[in-house]
């Protein structure tokens, strides 16, 4: 059998003594450290380990442990690694002792645990034998420190890199003592159809594995530069501490001699009975990844995934290999274990350790009474028109949609698309689009739709992080999609010509799979509770998330529409937000995406959307502030006949972001038979609240008419919509939610929801969720067990029951004078002769910072610049009441790509911040 240490400099093979690390490395705490004798079960001689432990720390603070975390590094870390898991947890013990309750009484959060970091044998500060370790022994050598330490569980595996995989063979070993499983970056099982990682197999060519591994520190560097951010130059000479010269650097190239690239391998055999006995573990799970790994992709964290269901994933978008250094990791490892342990999961033997999650459901109830496809059953022989493409111009009947959806549907089962299956589509908004995606509802499959609107970066993101099993696509979007290498079977909605289907890998176009579904034989539909779709949010405060909806919460979605606005069968619908139009269908509604570049909102003229409304007699317009604001603007070029189809709307709808009441107002103009609409809402809850022009004036009344220094401004976005409930969780002193939420006027908090039509989770995004449930806030009276959603929007709610919403959360400035939020005081300086749009930033630390105002003014600006003492400046001031440090102008602020209208204040306080430190004056 092969094995790679014969390729091994003589200095792989030499013996050292175990020692306790130099003093002074940062983040590390000499007290943990400990070494430890052990027989070698192969040689049966001691040899030595050496272990970061707080069991010894805990013993002197009086705390018993609830359990156990057993953490095992990777190559070429060490126990370093772990550092601030050790410390954190200690932390915690601490605040237990302190506080003199016992551990494990509460919730979980005062939890104790140990935390037993080890140097695997030739590794980091352990003994050095000279001894070849492949994967068996390696786990077997873990297994004799456990045996001598005396460790009898409840225990959680902790583990990076390769330390993934020995962790995971003692815990396919331990199962007795096994209370959970928790992994970052790392691999259980390579692929038959993929090689394994090119950075390996590089390593790993003759000639090289010595140079790079042992006789040179190559291959530590460059783990070492994976980190993002960089890592600070101290930290990095943490990780070389115990390799700094070749005779200490022996175990890291037997690590990588070790990978077994095929069955011959001296470690195949053991690495495949891990992965067989992983799907026996059954016990709560954790998987932290870094997307950015060149090392242990995505495909490794699909395939635990699929081994290991029950687990909560979280995948940290712009993290890496090195991920215990990007991000935060200990406090959400020690917020996890406080859940599992407070629900008795696994903790205790004999309990049944898998929670039932939403995804498991797709065949436990009844279909829908009413699916999103009943209309296109109940219409199927009209030869009314269900939709229309303004370019090129093409009319589509009832009739004919449903025919072609069920023939789509017949023929990608036939093409390998099964219930649960991800499908992507990178359609643009057309009849092939809404054909394709309730074929792929009608079916059970899931599809993901990530709007080019996120930009080629966020739908990159997005496409590779909902892991599709099939892209259908047009030739744009595939062209993309293999420049990027992104997952999944590809099928085109046009017939290509071989050549260029064969360098895209496009299997089957879309006549092709209408053909092979010609009989329209369909299988059993999908569960009401089934997932399906995967729907982005716009990414306007970070990378863009997947919102996971199930049937049921589409139909209430499509349900709550249909009540708020009287749309159904027969209604003409202008949605001039792609999304909004493929509702369409299941409304019944006659529905038309008007020409625009879907990407840029701002594109939308008022003849487009003049002629969208005449294609479907509208009665219905929706359109995003941003395309709204054009419409108004090209105003002039309507001829008689656009403006007697707009004139036949009667009820306009504008969302997205916040909608100026002089906006709406001169769109009710363009519209004059029309009631102008703002519901409030979010990918996570399309319709929460709604407003009319009409009640955004009498808002705007009854706010001027109270005392000054009573109302906090903000936009009005209306009362609840039909069965939304609305609480708000009020901020303390530093910005931060606290207590219960509730209904008390003009209480400043975060907005939290509940409604049926509610997301169900967002994507591989466990920390997100677990912050953006509303449990994680103590619920108010008679409220437990309802769904709710943090929003991470802050407003209020005024005596009338409307909703002010203010801001967001992250965008929340507290300065030495208490916490302001930026909508109300913005909204103040926008009223100012000459300016356009303000934003308000902060900079400097949290508790003390210093406000700055950012303008686009009218004119536009030609360059930024950084106002001094002005007439516009003392204006600044003198409206928002605010102690404003500086006022800066911009030619135009950022904002989302989706909607053109959602301005980033985090990156302009970061600017600002910038700027008024001395660094050069360009756009933000």
């Amino acid at each position: 059998m092969s094995h790679g240490s014969s390729r091994l400099p003589r200095s792989a093979g030499r013996t050292a003594a175990a020692s306790l690390p130099p003093a002074g490395l940062p983040g590390m705490d000499a007290r943990f450290s400990r070494l430890v004798e052990v027989s070698d079960g192969g040689s049966g001689r001691p040899v030595a380990w050496h272990l970061l432990d707080n069991g010894p720390v805990l013993d002197e603070l009086g705390v018993t442990p609830v359990g156990t975390l057993l953490c095992v590094h990777g190559n070429p870390t060490w126990s370093y690694l772990w550092r601030g898991l050790v410390a954190a947890a200690t932390d915690a013990a601490t605040a237990v002792a302190e506080s003199g309750s016992e551990s494990g009484s509460g919730s979980g959060s005062g939890d104790v645990w140990r935390v037993i970091a080890v140097d695997q044998l030739e590794m980091g500060f352990s003994e050095r034998t000279g001894t070849e370790r492949p994967l068996e022994r390696r786990v077997a050598d873990l297994s004799a420190l456990t045996n001598t330490l005396e460790l009898s569980g409840p225990v959680v595996t902790v583990g990076h890199d390769w330390g993934g995989v020995v962790s995971m063979g003692w815990a396919v070993d331990h199962p007795d003592e096994l209370a959970g499983v928790v992994l970052l970056n790392t691999a259980i099982h390579q692929p038959e159809d993929r090689a394994i990682p090119w950075p390996l197999r590089l390593t790993l060519q003759r000639g090289m594995l010595g140079r790079a591994t042992v006789a040179t520190p190559a291959f530590l560097e460059t783990t070492l530069a994976l980190a993002h951010p960089p890592l600070e130059a101290e930290v990095k000479n943490g990780y070389r501490a115990p390799y700094r010269s070749a005779d200490r650097r022996g175990g890291i190239g037997a690590f990588v001699a070790d990978i077994p690239v095929d069955e011959q391998h001296v470690s195949w055999n053991e690495l495949e009975r891990i992965a067989a006995g992983v799907r026996e573990l059954g016990v709560p799970s954790l998987m932290l990844w870094g997307p950015r790994d060149p090392i242990f992709s995505d495909t490794y964290l699909d395939d635990l995934a699929e081994r290991m269901p029950q687990a909560d994933i979280h995948r940290f978008e712009g993290a890496g290999h090195m991920i215990a250094e990007d991000v935060e990791y200990a406090p959400v490892v020690l917020d996890w274990l406080g859940g599992i342990h407070s629900r008795s999961l696994s903790l205790s033997k004999g309990t049944d350790p898998v929670e039932k999650l939403p995804f498991d459901e797709l065949r436990e109830r009844e279909p829908s009474e009413r699916p999103l496809w009943s209309v296109l059953d109940e219409l199927r022989d009209s030869t009314e028109t269900a939709l229309v493409d303004m370019k090129p111009f093409r009319t589509v009947s009832w009739r004919l949609l449903s025919r072609r959806v069920r023939q789509l549907a017949a023929g990608l089962v036939r093409a390998g698309v099964k219930p649960g299956d991800r499908v992507s589509l990178l359609i643009p908004p057309s009849a092939d689009l809404t054909a394709v995606l309730y074929a792929c509802l009608r079916i059970g499959a899931v599809v993901v739709v990530a709007d080019a609107g996120l930009g080629l970066p966020g739908l990159t993101r997005a496409v590779r992080g909902a892991r599709p099993d099939h892209v259908i696509g047009a030739l744009p979007g595939l062209t993309v999609a293999r420049a990027f290498s992104w997952p999944g079977q590809k099928i085109s909605t046009t017939t290509l010509p071989l050549p260029t289907a064969l360098a895209l890998g496009v299997r089957h176009s879309l006549g092709e799979v209408a053909r092979l579904g010609a009989d329209e034989f369909l299988p059993e539909p999908p569960a009401a509770s089934a997932v399906a779709a995967v729907l982005f949010t716009s990414g306007s405060t970070g990378p863009a998330k997947g919102v996971v909806y199930t049937h049921a919460q589409l139909e209430a979605v499509r349900d709550a529409l249909s009540s708020q606005y009287d749309v159904g069968v027969g209604t003409g619908l202008v949605a001039g937000f792609a999304p909004f139009a493929l509702l369409g269908p299941a409304l019944g509604a006659r529905s038309v995406t008007p020409d625009m570049n879907v990407t840029s909102p701002r594109t939308l003229t008022a003849k487009a959307t003049a002629r969208a409304a005449a294609a479907v007699d509208a009665s219905v317009v929706f359109l995003s502030p941003a395309a709204l604001a054009n419409v108004v603007a090209t105003a002039d070029a309507l001829d008689a006949s656009d403006t007697a189809a707009l004139a036949g709307v009667h009820t306009f709808l504008s969302a997205g972001a916040p909608v100026p009441e002089s906006l709406l107002a001169a769109a009710g103009r363009l519209m004059p038979n029309a009631t102008p609409h703002t519901p409030y809402g979010m990918t996570e809850g399309l319709l929460m609240t709604d407003i009319t022009l009409e009640g955004i004036r009498a808002a705007a009344d009854d706010a001027a008419a109270l005392p000054d220094g009573e109302h906090a401004g903000g936009v009005c976005v209306g009362r609840p919509a039909g069965s939304v409930r609305v609480r708000i969780a009020a901020l303390d002193d530093d910005g931060m939610p606290v207590g219960a939420p509730g209904e008390q006027p003009g209480v400043t908090g975060e907005i939290v929801l509940s409604a049926p039509h509610l997301k169900q989770a967002y994507d591989r995004l466990w920390v997100t969720n677990r912050v953006a449930d509303a449990d994680s806030v103590p619920a108010a009276a008679g409220e437990q067990g309802e769904r709710w959603h943090r929003t991470g929007d802050v407003g209020h709610l005024d005596s009338a029951g409307r909703l002010w919403v203010e801001g967001r959360l992250p965008h929340v400035i507290v300065t030495a004078g208490g916490v302001i939020t930026p909508v109300g005081p913005e909204q103040r300086i926008e009223s100012l002769l000459g300016v356009n749009r303000a934003a308000l930033a902060g900079i400097g630390p949290r508790g003390t910072q210093q406000l700055v105002a950012v303008l686009e003014t009218e004119p536009a600006a030609s360059r930024p610049a950084a106002l001094g003492d002005s007439d516009l400046v003392a204006a600044v001031r003198h409206a928002t009441a605010l102690d404003i440090a500086a006022v800066l102008v911009v030619a135009s602020l950022p904002t989302d790509i989706r909607h053109n209208s959602k301005i980033d204040r985090s990156a302009l306080s970061r600017w600002a911040e910038g700027v008024l430190s001395g660094a050069k004056l360009s756009a933000p």
